[in-house]
C-alpha cells in the first residue's frame, strides 16, 4: 500500500511540475553585474519591473513571465557556461542580456551553435548585428555606429582639425573608435588624429593617459570611457587642465549611470549621448518614471530603461509569435514594432537591430551634480547605413 502511495504521490508530484512548465514562460538572463554595478543593478530592477507589469495584466498567452539570472564574472567563458547551465538545467525559452561586448559576441555565437533565441540587450559592438551577426540575434540598444553616428554632426560642427581619442581597449571601445574616424573624416576631410590612449578596462592609469592627451596639443577629444574609468579621466582631466578650452564629445557619459557618481566634478560642456530622465516630458516616459520610483522608492538610470526595454521586447515577441518556438518567435521579432518609455521601437528585418534611440545634449554641473541640457531625443531609424551597406556589412548572416 506504502509503495503504491508513493507511486501516486510521485506521479501527481510530475504532473504537477509539468502542468507548472505550461503556466510561464522563463527568462534566462546572463551579465555582469559584480563587475558593472552602476548600470546593471538599475537594468535588473528594470526588468523587475517589467515582468511585474505583463503578470498583473495577465501575462503572455495565458502564461506569466519569470526572469532567472546568472552572474558571468565578465568572463566570456564563464558567460557560456551560465548560458548552458539555464538551458539544460533551468530549461529557459528564450535568452537575453550581456553588458560587455565581447561577452555579448560570445553569447551571439552560443545562440547560433544551439540555435536559440538570443536578445543582446545591452551589448554595443557593432559586430552583433553585422560582422557577425545571425539568424538567431537581435539587438535592443543603439549601437556605436548609431550612437556615434548622433554624436558626429556635433563633433563637424566644432570644425576642430586636431583630434585627440581615449577608449577602453576592447571590443566595445575599438568599434567605437573605428566608426568615429570613420564618420568624422567623411563629414570633414582635413581632420587629423593625433592621440590615441586604449586603456585596459577597468584600469586607466588617469595620471599618464591625460598627460599623453595632452602633450599632443590636440583641438578636442573624443571620449569612450564609462564607469570608474570615466570618474578617473574626468578627475585627472579636472585637475591637470586638460578640457580648459577644449571641446570633449563622449559616448554615454550623460547616462545617470555614470555622471551622477562624479556629483560637482561632472565635466561641463561635454556633448554626449544619456539619459535626461529628470526633463524628458512625455506620456510614455511619465508613465515609467512613475511606476519605477512607486517601485522602487530610486529614479531610473539608463540601465533601468534597457533592463525594461528588454523585457517588453521578449513578452512582445512572444505575444505575437504565439509560443517560445525559436523559429516562431525569430520570425516574430523580424519587424517587431512596440511601445516603451522613448516611444515606439521596430527590430529591422535586415540586421534585427532595434529603432531604440538615445538622448544627445551637453553636460552642466547644476545643485552639485552633472545634468544633460538642451538635449534632443536621436530615434535609431534615422542613424543607420544604407541597407545596401548593411547587407555587405552583414554576409554571414544572409
Amino acid at each position: 500500500m506504502t509503495k503504491w502511495l508513493a507511486l501516486a504521490v510521485a506521479s501527481l508530484a510530475v504532473a504537477t511540475s509539468a502542468a507548472s512548465a505550461q503556466g510561464h514562460y522563463t527568462i534566462g538572463e546572463i551579465n555582469s553585474y559584480k563587475a558593472q554595478p552602476a548600470f546593471l543593478e538599475p537594468y535588473k530592477k528594470g526588468m523587475e519591473l517589467a515582468v511585474e507589469q505583463v503578470n498583473a495584466q495577465g501575462g503572455i498567452n495565458g502564461r506569466t513571465l519569470v526572469l532567472v539570472t546568472r552572474d558571468d564574472n565578465a568572463n566570456p567563458g564563464e558567460t557560456v557556461r551560465a548560458a548552458e547551465e539555464l538551458i539544460s538545467r533551468e530549461k529557459v525559452d528564450v535568452l537575453t542580456g550581456g553588458f560587455l561586448s565581447h561577452l555579448g559576441l560570445a553569447l551571439a555565437d552560443f545562440a547560433q551553435q544551439k540555435k536559440r533565441f538570443y536578445l543582446a540587450s545591452e551589448p554595443l559592438t557593432d559586430k552583433i548585428v553585422w560582422q557577425q551577426g545571425n539568424h538567431y540575434t537581435f539587438r535592443l540598444r543603439p549601437s556605436t555606429y548609431m550612437q556615434v553616428a548622433m554624436l558626429v554632426p556635433e563633433a563637424a560642427k566644432l570644425n576642430k582639425k586636431r583630434w585627440a581619442i581615449v577608449y577602453p581597449n576592447y571590443e566595445y571601445g575599438q568599434s567605437a573608435v573605428a566608426t568615429f574616424k570613420q564618420l568624422l573624416k567623411a563629414a570633414q576631410p582635413q581632420v587629423e588624429f593625433v592621440a590615441e590612449q586604449a586603456t585596459p578596462l577597468g584600469k586607466v592609469d588617469a595620471g599618464s593617459v591625460v598627460q599623453a592627451l595632452q602633450d599632443a596639443k590636440p583641438d578636442a577629444i573624443f571620449n569612450v570611457l564609462f564607469a570608474t574609468d570615466l570618474a578617473k579621466f574626468v578627475r585627472e582631466g579636472n585637475t591637470r587642465g586638460l578640457f580648459e578650452g577644449r571641446k570633449v564629445v563622449s559616448l554615454l557619459t550623460g547616462e545617470p549611470d555614470y555622471l551622477d557618481p562624479l556629483k560637482a566634478e561632472a565635466p561641463t560642456g561635454w556633448i554626449v549621448t544619456g539619459y535626461p530622465w529628470y526633463a524628458i516630458h512625455t506620456p510614455e516616459h511619465d508613465a515609467f518614471l512613475k511606476a519605477y520610483q512607486t517601485r522602487f522608492k530610486d529614479y531610473p538610470r539608463a540601465g533601468s530603461v534597457v533592463g525594461y526595454n528588454a523585457i517588453l521586447s521578449i513578452a512582445a515577441g512572444l505575444k505575437k509569435a504565439g509560443s517560445s518556438d525559436t523559429e516562431k518567435l525569430i520570425a516574430a521579432f523580424t519587424g517587431l514594432t512596440l511601445d516603451t518609455p522613448f516611444g515606439p521601437i521596430t527590430y529591422r528585418a535586415q540586421d534585427h537591430q532595434s529603432t531604440m534611440g538615445a538622448y544627445v545634449g551637453t553636460t552642466v554641473v547644476k545643485d552639485g551634480k552633472g545634468v544633460m541640457v538642451d538635449f534632443r531625443y536621436e530615434d535609431g531609424a534615422k542613424v543607420q547605413p544604407s541597407d545596401a551597406e548593411v547587407k555587405k556589412l552583414r554576409p554571414a548572416a544572409q
